[in-house]
């Protein structure tokens, strides 16, 4: 019997997820022109352009601004504050992009008389219900309707854009037969062949 002579490596030794995570929390973040960043405590607060986001940094954790650049730091080295480490660079990261760039999320209407429209701080729309359905447009957030069937949701804060799409989708997810519904720009909707008299 043939033995394999790869050599066993300890189980301590052997590289974890968290290894790779605290990388993304030792890169500094840029400040873009007409950006303002500020701390007070763990309170971070980032204004730019396209709106103004407050958040507080998760404990172990600290910002500091200097040469035009925002740095995060952590208190230890174990595996929880790395990951919470590499979380908070991400998100304000996000937060610096937000105000500067904004975030894009955009949806289609597909269907016959399947239609919305912007009316003041709300979306109304027709999907095929007894009722039109009146979402309320969130602080912060632009929404854009073209064709009445394409619309255009932006923000800075790009959690906020992603649950606003998400829950536009939600009023008439796109089905899998005629492909009708409210889907993502992007989404590719599997179909489904319909039930064929014999």
């Amino acid at each position: 019997m043939l033995l394999d002579s790869t050599p066993l490596v300890p189980r301590s030794a052997a590289p974890s997820q968290f290894d790779f995570m605290s990388r993304i929390g030792k890169q500094p973040i840029a400040i873009p022109p007409r950006v303002k960043v500020e701390v007070k405590g763990q309170k971070v607060s980032v204004e730019g352009p396209k709106g103004k986001l407050d958040w507080e940094l998760p404990r172990r954790t600290s910002l500091k601004v200097e040469n035009g650049k925002v740095v995060v730091s952590r208190e230890g080295d174990d595996a929880e504050v790395k990951a919470l480490h590499g979380l908070s660079r991400a998100l304000v990261n996000n937060m610096v992009r937000g105000v500067s760039e904004g975030f894009i999320k955009k949806l289609e209407i597909q269907g016959v008389g399947f239609k919305a429209a912007v009316a003041g701080s709300s979306v109304n729309m027709t999907l095929g219900y007894s009722h039109p359905i009146v979402y309320a447009i969130p602080a912060q957030i632009k929404v854009t309707v073209e064709e009445n069937t394409k619309i255009t949701i932006e923000g800075p804060d790009r959690q906020v854009v992603g649950q606003v799409a998400a829950e536009l989708r939600s009023f008439y997810p796109p089905e899998p037969y005629k492909g009708k519904g409210v889907r993502y720009s992007d989404e590719r909707v599997i179909r489904k062949e319909g039930k064929t008299v014999q």
